[in-house]
């Protein structure tokens, strides 16, 4: 028998020790094959083939936590080799690997780097936003107060950039306090020196001009500890002289202006489009201050222009040109000051200066007569308070994201108070069970034994049913803010926005006429005012129901393109039967006609519309056509309005297609199911 059992236990052993030194020995391949992969002086594609070879062999053992390091591995090594498509793609994966594991460390860098990828190569700053949000939660927890400090920074800069100007300021000011608690090396006093500039330009950006040389001041202060900070104090010097020329403070800011010229030798290796700036920056603060000296001035001017030519900068370019133009506006030499005026209005449209694109409009609204200066003002008009809106709604929406980070923290929070009720009360029920148990265990075993596994049963099926419950109220609570927003976004903002833009039509006008359409308009508000009460107290009201939904939507085309200035041609079928279709597809329908006329308005400037509903095969064809603009389907749209189409079509189970090339309009096809439809 013990000879038996020792020929069947021994295969047993023999395979498990092979397979353990199977493993051991991928481990090694896989240990060696990292080690050669952050060799930098072997070629790229070898170093990658190293780290992907590593990958491949974790995957084939099957240990996540291998994976994970190997993972980490490959993403560095693109990163470190300049591949950087990869190297993002590689940190996405990363970051699923690592929430699976509960990583601290993994999902603290994976969060970063995507930040990094978003922020300075994607340039979607919400999504950067978000992501560093996540990275400092982990980041805290790790204790890394370098990079703790690092993230600040680019979330202020990213604020900067946006001009949350006072959370931009907040958040550098974390980071200047968490790099003063470190050692003063290079890198920590580069950074330090950045925030400093960084706080003068919000300072500058908020108007508060003498606490803006304080921190230029301080920065410069900074920049003389660095071994290498020249160049850096020569850029504190250029912003210094701006705040001077700001506060009129002329002399000053050209004396600085003059020590940038005379160390033009430091900063042109690193940035020659820098010395064009300063001398432009010179000739205009002289142009302020009053200097007659207008040879001198315009020679400085074109030199400016001239170099800016030659590097091929644009951004230095537009700003010679502007400053041109405004010279021979004080000159009061028309056809030059047209001349510059209509090259910045061109280049800023071309690279998307608004700031600039902006002055330039006044410019060509004062020197053109007649309706072409008009047309001028109104586009300035119109262009400042779509930046106006854009402004508040990236201020909202990192509000938004700041407010559902903060939102989870509270949720987890919860989560462990409540899992510890949980264990109290388990751990109270599991007492009082022997308790009981020790009392009738004597008396009745079998029965005593008999109640306990009810009593478990019972305690499962009322946990299960607690669970399923929970999910029911989160998936529901889900639903109606989504669909909220969407009837806030497509309805509500819809109708406000069509109206305010009618009322700011009415706003010259003083005739009888034009004090009944404003009473009209006054009426629209107090409808939507009670759109606004409805959704409020009853979100599941019926939309219409009959066969008048025809007769609203032809109002509703009727009113937009009235707003909009827009020719339209609206034509439906009579083969529909608007009694059979449901409330919640009708909505819908009227939704995305509204969101579309919005969007034609915004972004299409077309000239005509045309919409059609149809019956095709019971199927409702609705077709929504302008001779706009048009855009590239190919890329990816982002815009609230077309996720809200979309979402839209698909809860009633339709489908919808966006047909669009630049320069030849839109067309917008949904087609929905007419059968099976429930009131």
């Amino acid at each position: 028998m013990r000879q038996v059992f020792f020929f069947l236990v021994c295969p047993l052993i023999f395979v498990k020790i092979s397979a353990q030194n199977l493993k051991s020995s991928r481990l090694d391949s896989i240990y060696k094959l990292r080690e050669l992969s952050t060799i930098e002086t072997i070629k790229d594609d070898l170093r990658i083939s190293y780290a992907q070879e590593a990958l491949l062999l974790s995957n084939s053992i099957g240990s996540d936590t291998t994976i994970l390091k190997s993972s980490r591995n490959l993403a560095y090594v693109y990163d470190n080799v300049g591949k950087i498509e990869l190297w993002q793609s590689q940190n996405k994966k990363n970051l699923i690997l690592a929430n699976k594991l509960s990583d601290t460390v993994a999902l603290a860098v994976a969060n970063l780097n995507i930040g990094l990828a978003k922020q300075f190569y994607d340039i979607q700053y919400d999504s950067a936003y978000a992501y560093y949000k996540d990275a400092l939660k982990y980041y805290d927890k790790i204790g890394d107060t370098d990079i703790i400090g690092s993230i600040y920074f680019y979330i202020a800069k990213i604020q900067n950039t946006e001009k949350v100007y006072i959370s931009s300021e907040e958040n550098a000011i974390k980071a200047i306090k968490l790099f003063n608690t470190l050692p003063e090396t290079e890198s920590v006093l580069d950074d330090l020196w950045s925030l400093n500039n960084l706080l003068g330009n919000v300072s500058y950006n908020l108007e508060r001009y003498n606490e803006a040389l304080e921190y230029h001041d301080k920065a410069i202060v900074i920049a003389d500890d660095m071994k290498k900070g020249t160049y850096n104090k020569t850029i504190s010097y250029n912003n210094q002289a701006n705040v001077y020329r700001k506060l009129d403070k002329y002399d000053k800011a050209i004396k600085l202006y003059n020590d940038l010229i005379e160390l033009r030798y430091i900063y042109e290796e690193e940035d020659p489009t820098f010395y064009p700036l300063i001398i432009d920056n010179l000739a205009y603060t002289k142009l302020l201050a009053g200097h007659k000296d207008y040879d001198e001035i315009s020679s400085i001017f074109y030199e400016a222009y001239s170099l800016s030519e030659r590097l091929a900068d644009d951004i230095t370019k537009l700003a010679v040109t502007i400053d041109l133009s405004k010279f021979y506006q004080h000159l009061k030499v028309k056809d030059s000051t047209l001349k510059y005026a209509e090259r910045a209005y061109n280049l800023s449209r071309k690279i998307s200066s608004n700031d600039i694109l902006l002055e330039s409009m006044i410019l060509l609204s004062e020197l053109k007569d007649g309706e072409e200066g008009k047309k001028y003002l109104r586009e300035h008009i119109k262009l400042s308070d779509s930046l106006l809106r854009v402004e508040r709604n990236v201020r909202n929406k990192f509000a938004r994201i700041e407010y559902g980070t903060d939102e989870l923290e509270a949720e987890n929070k919860q989560i462990s108070k409540e899992n510890l009720y949980l264990a109290i009360l388990s751990i109270g029920l599991l007492l009082t069970a022997i308790l009981i148990y020790v009392v009738i265990s004597q008396r009745a075993k079998n029965r005593k034994l008999k109640l306990i596994q009810v009593q478990q049963k019972a305690n499962e099926d009322i946990y299960n049913l607690m669970l399923g419950q929970q999910d029911k109220v989160d998936e529901a609570r889900t639903l109606e803010k989504k669909r909220i927003s969407e009837e806030l976004h497509d309805g509500v903002l819809g109708r406000l926005f069509g109206t305010r833009l009618s009322l700011d039509s009415m706003n010259f006008k003083d005739s009888k006429d034009a004090m009944m359409t404003r009473a009209n308009y006054i009426g629209q508000l107090k409808t939507i005012e009670e759109d606004i009460r409805k959704i409020s107290h009853e979100l599941n009201t019926d939309f219409v129901s009959g066969t008048g939904f025809m007769d609203i939507v032809s109002e509703l085309i009727d009113n937009q393109t009235q707003a909009y200035s827009l020719k339209s041609d609206f034509e439906y079928t009579d083969d529909i039967s608007w009694d059979l279709v449901s409330n919640k597809t009708k909505i819908n329908i009227y939704r995305i006609i509204q969101e579309s006329m919005q969007n034609i308005y915004k972004h299409a400037n077309a000239k005509a519309i045309k919409i059609s509903i149809s019956l095709e095969k019971n199927v409702i064809c609705l077709d929504i056509i302008d001779d706009g603009e048009g855009f590239d389907t190919s890329k990816s749209k982002k815009g609230i309005g077309l996720k809200n189409m979309t979402s839209r079509v698909e809860e009633i189970d339709g489908e919808i297609t966006f047909t669009s090339q630049s320069g030849n309009g839109t067309t917008v096809n949904v087609k929905i199911p007419y059968t099976n439809q429930s009131t």
